[in-house]
């Protein structure tokens, strides 16, 4: 199995789901929930998003096939979002939303909304499993992107699990320091998608 290949889709899943700026979010959405609450809840929404992104890393280029899109277009469009999603997280927009969404949810689940979708499996991420199955080359590499998504989920539920603790060590400020150098990775990957996707169409020479 390519362990390159692994690493850099697992980084790629990691920047877009952004874990690390997602555990404040869970603990404001399940304040008025018990701990093993909280444990349960955290589970629930990464099995869930776990299935959701498994379903468009497996079906998400038939269904580009079927609707006539061809793959480095995707790609090319996939970047721009994926880079939008960048610019977000840089000026802090993202964090806007994510607490606004906290504000409104009033229900005692959410683990579906807004939990697994879309803060977990929300457009940048499905974006990116299409895409990084579709760059993968033979049956390893598709393989280890799920083995990547896998880890990636594995890191969010760990966190959900330790979010109170993370909250204390990292603070406001040390969320919002990790989720910008986040967002300038997040940037550079955004434009290396487009390039491929440029290439791909045989608008850019290798």
């Amino acid at each position: 199995m390519d362990l390159t290949f692994i690493i850099s889709a697992f980084v790629t899943l990691f920047v877009i789901i952004d874990p690390i700026g997602m555990a404040p979010l869970f603990l404001a959405l399940t304040q008025d929930n018990t701990q093993s609450e909280r444990h349960a809840i955290g589970l629930r929404a990464c099995v869930l998003a776990f299935g959701i992104l498994t379903l468009f890393g497996l079906a998400g280029e038939a269904v580009l096939n079927f609707v006539g899109i061809s793959f480095p277009a995707f790609r090319i469009a996939g970047g721009i979002l994926l880079f939008l999603t960048a610019l977000d997280m840089l000026f802090e927009r993202r964090t806007q939303r994510r607490d606004q969404q906290a504000g409104e949810e009033t229900r005692a689940d959410p683990s579906v909304f807004p939990l697994a979708i879309p803060l977990i499996a929300g457009p940048g991420a499905i974006t990116t499993m299409i895409l990084l199955v579709g760059q993968s080359r033979g049956l390893d590499q598709q393989i280890g992107v799920f083995v990547a998504m896998t880890l990636v989920l594995g890191v969010v539920a760990a966190l959900y699990r330790a979010s109170g603790l993370l909250e204390r060590v990292l603070g406001r400020t040390g969320t919002v320091v990790a989720t910008r150098l986040l967002g300038m990775l997040l940037a550079a990957l955004s434009v290396q998608f487009v390039l491929d996707g440029l290439r791909g169409a045989g608008l850019m020479a290798l």
